[in-house]
């Protein structure tokens, strides 16, 4: 079981590691770009991970929202949208690599407008001070977990823009085996201790989500990948 384990946690740090490199090429080949379509870009970004990866595969729906879009949770289904110049953007991707499933989100500001830049650079504060504070009590909960994203976002002058702050991620495909159980979910409804065994046994691993929003200035922002390797 240990060597199971290790494999496991090897393939999903693998996974991880080239939904980054995806990322990184979204940047470096300026995919989101004023003039886009919402759909045009999640396209583009679907043949770029085949065509760096072979990937031809996504675990859940591909998400690239702008604007007012971007303050809809996962769930909802906005009509298509033009990016403009002065957009906050964020892309949502769950790609499948070797039957592992990476969960990968980051947000761009195309403009010059500083809340929105704020916006930004608050996600990965947020989510490194979620992960301390899941490292630093061995029996967190979904709930406690949640509660402290919720307390740092308002600290930090933001809400929350969804019910969850992240899930169970693992081989493909989880989302139909745990998706409709609240402890697959970190929720203030989960009283489960994270660090547990699944029914089959195996470590759980975790997603952990920041999605910030302003809900007066009509935008948001969107972060997350593993919290529990790495």
């Amino acid at each position: 079981m240990a060597d199971d384990e290790l494999t496991r946690a090897a393939k999903l740090l693998d996974a991880q590691a080239k939904a980054e490199q995806l990322f990184a090429e979204i940047v470096d080949r300026g995919l989101v770009a004023p003039g886009e379509r919402e759909r045009a870009v999640s396209d583009r970004i679907r043949d770029l991970a085949n065509e760096m990866f072979g990937t031809t595969r996504h675990w859940h729906k591909r998400i690239v929202r702008s604007g007012p879009n971007t303050l809809l949770p996962y769930r909802e289904n906005p009509p298509d949208r033009v990016i403009d110049a002065d957009d906050i953007v964020f892309a949502d991707f769950g790609p499948i690599f070797e039957e592992y499933e990476a969960d990968f989100g980051r947000t761009f500001v195309l403009g010059d407008d500083t809340v929105k830049h704020r916006l930004r650079d608050d996600l990965p504060r947020i989510f490194a001070a979620g992960r301390r504070f899941f490292e630093s009590d061995p029996a967190v909960t979904g709930k406690l977990l949640y509660s402290e994203i919720e307390r740092l976002t308002g600290e930090a002058g933001w809400e929350l823009g969804g019910w969850h702050a992240g899930h169970l991620v693992g081989e493909f495909p989880h989302e139909w085996i745990d998706g409709a159980d609240t402890e697959s979910y970190i929720t203030p409804a989960n009283d489960t201790p994270l660090r547990r065994t699944d029914k089959a046994g195996r470590r759980c691993h975790w997603i952990l989500e920041v999605h910030l929003v302003d809900r007066e200035r009509e935008f948001g922002g969107f972060y997350e990948e593993l919290l529990t390797l790495g």
